[in-house]
């Protein structure tokens, strides 16, 4: 059966039928933003509390001060991560989730988890093809 997309919605089945082409866009945006490696993994380890950038940096294994930065940036113009400065000597900054934040914190869990019980059959057929997981 052969599915004739309509011009004013932006798919005509699954998750997205009957949404507007505009709302696709944000949708694709956000899901960019927090479907990247660094993003999932920041948000993780702040389920604990407040963390300083020197602290995530060390829990943030192998990413760089750099990616921290811009990563911590975009979690924050999107609402998902507040930056609280306190005017001490020395400079205090503390990064936590914003209720929006652990609102997505749920599912960026349930991803890692499916991720783990997962690993090993995905490294399967990643071999299998000839891209195995580093």
């Amino acid at each position: 059966m052969k599915v004739k997309p309509e011009s004013d919605t932006a798919a005509v089945i699954g998750p997205c039928a009957g949404l507007p082409p505009e709302r696709i866009v944000s949708i694709r945006q956000v899901l960019d933003r927090i479907g990247d490696k660094w993003s999932l993994l920041v948000i993780a380890v702040l389920e604990e509390g407040p963390l300083r950038y020197t602290d995530l940096h060390r829990a943030v294994t192998g990413i760089s001060q750099r990616m921290l930065t811009l990563t911590l940036r975009q979690l924050t113009q999107d609402g998902l991560v507040a930056r609280t400065s306190y005017p001490e000597v020395p400079p205090r900054v503390e990064y936590t989730l914003t209720p929006l934040g652990r609102g997505l914190l749920e599912i960026v869990t349930a991803l890692i988890d499916w991720t783990s019980e997962h690993h090993d059959e995905i490294h399967r057929n990643r071999t299998r093809m000839g891209d195995p997981l580093k």
